[in-house]
């Protein structure tokens, strides 16, 4: 697995280094740590940055690749992901930003929509990567056949991953009677919904792996439900899914997306 770690000498990507040196040395990846500049003048401040994190990584046994890439952050960032091939691209990002900032568009977002393979959302000073919550959307493939199909090696390297299904009225199907929105994991799987479809199509799926499995119903609006998951539980990442779909759909999906990205204290995997 090839890591991208993407710094520019603050408190908040020294937490994305630090992190992605840490799945590297768990997930024996390589590691490359990226910094932008907007001009050439400002190459020299530029490799102080990445020798402080190439420092950073050492202090975990990782030797990591060095790059500087000129131009705007969210643009170089994508340009690097797609030119270089990685599988994963983590950054960090500043928390308690104002309403006007959320709403003129972050970084965090401009990379999210253009992102060629899986981005993670560093946010606290984890050492290790062990309790996952992934959240399903319903949709086919899961999001755990992508997880698995991109970041294979990072789930063998958790210990514990629980899938979470949010069971919503305002996301039901049509025709969906009201004992499915009630129900727990169990009768949704013993019933063979839809639902409970994809949490033993993901059981089965986890049998191949070293991961302790839990599965989950949470009911209620689906933002509101993950965050009070994330809350209650002691997870390390949330992992989400990004919507390729159009229209009205991956409006209101990739809405829901960034309403988790920003209102979550957790740090979050996006896979696309």
């Amino acid at each position: 697995m090839r890591i991208l770690a993407a710094t520019g000498g603050a408190t908040h990507s020294d937490t994305a280094v630090l992190l992605g040196t840490s799945l590297a040395h768990s997930t024996n990846s390589a590691i490359t740590l990226l910094t932008i500049i907007r001009h050439q003048e400002e190459r020299s401040q530029a490799e102080a940055i990445l020798t402080r994190a190439a420092t950073l990584a050492a202090r975990q046994g990782i030797t990591a690749q060095k790059q500087i890439r000129t131009g705007q952050a969210a643009a170089a960032i994508v340009a690097e992901a797609k030119e270089g091939k990685y599988d994963l691209v983590i950054v960090g990002e500043r928390q308690n930003h104002k309403l006007l900032k959320r709403l003129s568009g972050p970084t965090v977002d401009r990379i999210i929509a253009r992102m060629p393979c899986p981005i993670l959302i560093a946010r606290s000073n984890v050492k290790k990567i062990s309790r996952l919550l992934l959240c399903e959307g319903g949709r086919v493939p899961s999001l755990l056949d992508r997880f698995v199909n991109q970041l294979s090696p990072l789930l063998q390297a958790t210990e514990e991953l629980t899938v979470l299904h949010v069971m919503s009225q305002m996301a039901a199907a049509p025709g969906i009677p009201g004992w499915e929105l009630r129900a727990d994991a169990a009768e949704l799987i013993a019933q063979r919904t839809h639902e409970g479809e994809l949490l033993a199509h993901d059981a089965a799926t986890l049998k191949q792996l070293p991961v302790h499995l839990h599965t989950k119903i949470r009911h209620g609006l689906v933002v509101d439900e993950i965050l009070a998951e994330a809350s209650a539980g002691t997870y390390d990442l949330i992992v989400i899914g990004a919507h390729q779909g159009s229209t009205w759909e991956r409006f209101l999906l990739d809405d829901l997306a960034r309403q988790i990205v920003t209102k979550s204290n957790t740090s979050i995997l996006v896979v696309s």
